[in-house]
């Protein structure tokens, strides 16, 4: 967690970091591949697989974003 924290921290330092409520719509476990409906919006995101493993269409999770440059 400490390389995470890390790197949550440089997000931060730019303004970047910001969290969404989401809904999921689909999940490919084999790509990683995510659908989600938030704030209105439709958004495709991707995970590494093992981390979608467990989630499902309808699961209300919240999305932690942030970019560096």
């Amino acid at each position: 967690m400490g390389g995470m924290h890390h790197k949550m921290m440089q997000h931060d330092r730019n303004g970047s970091m910001h969290m969404m409520p989401a809904t999921v719509s689909s999940v490919d476990t084999k790509t990683g591949m995510v659908e989600v409906d938030s704030e209105g919006m439709s958004l495709r995101l991707h995970f590494p697989p093992a981390s979608v493993a467990n989630l499902k269409a309808g699961d209300k999770i919240t999305l932690h974003m942030g970019y560096t440059k």
